[in-house]
């Protein structure tokens, strides 16, 4: 026997009698036909190890065109300077400090490539009569640390008595 599922199915339709299998629907042979047309060229498409065809090559062709177009076009796309805006509280040495002096000579003296100093300035009380200073920045990272910044205002030494970052927020 070449096929015996088909054998058994034969035996179970045969237990049937003539008016039940007369209430079936009719198939034609063109239904048959073509489910077996369709799985062969199913067949053919999961062919892995079969000849590449012509198709196949101006696919590749086409994919390998457009990938090299998005690496250009990435290449061209200008890089993104990252930012930081950070504020800074000044704490003084003693309420003898003059604070509009303080922040002049903070702006003016500690300059470096990707460091933009505030216009502004404000004076906040911290206790007896004394002030703090904040001041604003923005710097940009790779160009600038903020750590180095901040040694740099404590250098002042006969002025400054303590620096503390209050905000840092990328931008």
């Amino acid at each position: 026997m070449n096929h015996p599922r088909v054998f058994g199915w034969y035996c179970f339709v045969e237990h049937f009698s003539d008016a039940v299998q007369a209430q079936w629907p009719k198939v034609e042979a063109k239904a048959v036909a073509a489910p077996k047309k369709a799985a062969a060229a199913a067949d053919d498409m999961d062919d892995l190890f079969g000849d590449d065809s012509e198709d196949d090559g101006a696919a590749a062709a086409a994919a390998a065109a457009a990938k090299k177009k998005a690496a250009d076009k990435k290449k061209n796309k200008p890089k993104v300077i990252a930012k930081s805006s950070v504020m800074f509280a000044v704490n003084p040495l003693d309420d003898e400090v003059n604070l509009d002096s303080l922040f002049t000579k903070i702006t003016t003296e500690i300059n470096m490539d990707g460091l933009v100093w505030g216009v502004d300035m404000k004076k906040e009380p911290v206790a007896f009569g004394i002030f703090k200073l904040i001041i604003c920045c923005v710097v940009e990272d790779e160009k600038v640390s903020v750590d180095d910044l901040e040694e740099k205002i404590t250098e002042y030494e006969d002025l400054v008595n303590s620096v503390q970052i209050l905000a840092f927020n990328k931008i």
